[in-house]
């Protein structure tokens, strides 16, 4: 069933009218939606609303409420990805992927062997956030997530909205993330940022800013991933090692 973003201004009593240009182009003209059919729409305070098509006009389309309730499709920490950001369609898949699993942003991160330039990851910003609104809606998330503006590792560090930070580096550690949580459990509500580097790995002075501000550094394992492949394969670890906890 499509599922679409709206404002709680648009609900009245049992209706809601969606007549925003993005939403009523993709509904009536994209999707070529008719009476009768059934849409998901979800307001800013994560209420979910299963509806019916009643009427389309020019301008708006009017969908009768059928059952509304607590959207409960989000996790119970937030996470954030800070990733150094690839080239071409490679961040694309992992702006998707990272949405899909749950996080509240991506961060890219300027490392010393990133792919692109900061002017470059700017210039894509538009459309990497657009891709994760094509994301939400396809996976019924309950929040939109961001792609933020490029930052280094220290800013980041520095800005101080992280209850815990870890970075993911390869060869240079043997602790796992379940041996990380058996430590370190996540706690319901931190916020949980995931560094993850380029496919040139961490350059030397980045371990070492990891090491003197005890960033943990963990493995996914013996084999050798791709960067884009380790962001799903961390996130993804992450989100079942807390349900499991």
């Amino acid at each position: 069933m499509p599922h679409f973003f709206i404002n709680s201004s648009s609900v009245e009593q049992d209706i809601i009218r969606v007549s925003d240009k993005d939403n009523y182009n993709h509904i009536a003209k994209s999707l070529r939606t008719r009476t009768g059919e059934k849409l998901l729409l979800i307001d800013e305070n994560r209420i979910q609303y299963e509806t019916i098509v009643s009427e389309i006009s020019s301008k708006e389309i009017v969908c009768k409420i059928e059952k509304k309730y607590k959207s409960e499709r989000d996790l119970k920490f937030n996470l954030y990805l800070l990733q150094s950001p690839l080239r071409s369609d490679a961040q694309s898949f992992v702006v998707e992927k990272a949405t899909e699993l749950g996080v509240r942003a991506v961060i890219p991160v300027l490392t010393d062997n990133c792919a692109l330039n900061k002017s470059v990851v700017e210039k894509k910003l538009e459309r990497w956030n657009k891709i994760m609104l094509e994301s939400s809606k396809q996976c019924e998330r309950a929040v939109i997530p961001t792609c933020e503006n490029p930052m280094s590792i220290a800013e980041l560090f520095n800005s101080g909205r992280f209850d815990k930070i870890i970075a993911f580096c390869e060869r240079r550690t043997q602790k796992t993330l379940r041996e990380f949580f058996n430590s370190t459990p996540i706690l319901e509500g931190e916020n949980v940022a995931v560094i993850i580097g380029p496919e040139g790995g961490f350059s030397e002075r980045e371990f070492e800013f990891f090491e003197k501000n005890s960033i943990p550094m963990l493995t996914l394992g013996d084999l050798i991933l791709r960067a884009e492949t380790a962001v799903t394969v961390a996130l993804g670890n992450i989100v079942y090692e807390f349900a499991n906890n």
